[in-house]
């Protein structure tokens, strides 16, 4: 999980950064401390062994071997190989920072399209607001290991208000093998859907551009690439 260091950066003195490099807690050293120890530990086998336990014929051997390997292994790229897994990694952390779900443009549009003063308009107004972060959380809770201690089941999505028991009780009557998601997006549409039957949507301009907004929204939380290692894991189990 990322950590971030920043307000700590900002705020460094004399020293600052080499005691960022002893942090602990998310460092390169929890990491990869395991794999260390075990190429340390074979290391100073190989060398007491070649020190101490062969002789002087079975050394000269073991040299050859050592050269035979270090012959070949130029033809490996391996400054190439690091960089194109390098930029796999960024390139799928970025796509990923993307794909985060902001509700904000949306939400201004919402209070733009979707007209009324009176009770019904504000509740509309809010129920598609609050679909839109239903949608939002039912996805980063399958990505992010902080979103899914805040809500580590469906009952503390209610609690917190983002769903009704009633939607609750249609949200688990709909089987699927992935993640379900979308219902909010659709529930949106059919609130939408009344919006404009009711005339709080006054043309058909706005609804097409709610409904490309929705559309766009939706695509991009589904294009998550954690989302869809979570879907195909899913999919795994069922079959």
């Amino acid at each position: 999980m990322t950590k971030s260091y920043s307000l700590k950066v900002a705020n460094a003195r004399l020293g600052g950064f080499p005691r960022l490099l002893l942090r602990w807690k998310a460092s390169i050293y929890k990491l990869l401390y395991k794999e260390m120890a075990i190429f340390v530990g074979l290391y100073v086998s190989l060398s007491i062994t070649y020190r101490f336990a062969l002789n002087d014929p079975q050394k000269r051997t073991f040299e050859k071997i050592a050269m035979y390997c270090h012959q070949y292994s130029d033809l490996i790229p391996v400054s190439f190989l690091l960089g194109f897994y390098v930029s796999i990694i960024y390139a799928r952390w970025w796509n990923q920072y993307l794909s985060l779900p902001w509700p904000d443009r949306l939400a201004s549009l919402i209070g733009c399209v979707v007209h009324g003063a009176d009770d019904r308009g504000r509740l509309i107004r809010r129920t598609m607001v609050r679909y839109l972060n239903l949608s939002a959380v039912l996805v980063m809770r399958g990505v992010s290991t902080l979103v899914y201690k805040r809500f580590p089941t469906m009952t503390h999505v209610i609690d917190a208000g983002f769903m009704t028991i009633a939607e609750w009780k249609e949200y688990e009557t709909l089987e699927s093998a992935h993640s379900k998601f979308w219902v909010p997006v659709n529930w949106f549409c059919n609130l939408a859907g009344e919006a404009r039957q009711e005339g709080r949507i006054r043309d058909d301009f706005a609804f097409k551009s709610l409904m490309e907004k929705i559309q766009n929204q939706k695509d991009t939380q589904a294009s998550n690439p954690r989302l869809n290692d979570l879907n195909r894991s899913e999919h795994d189990k069922q079959f």
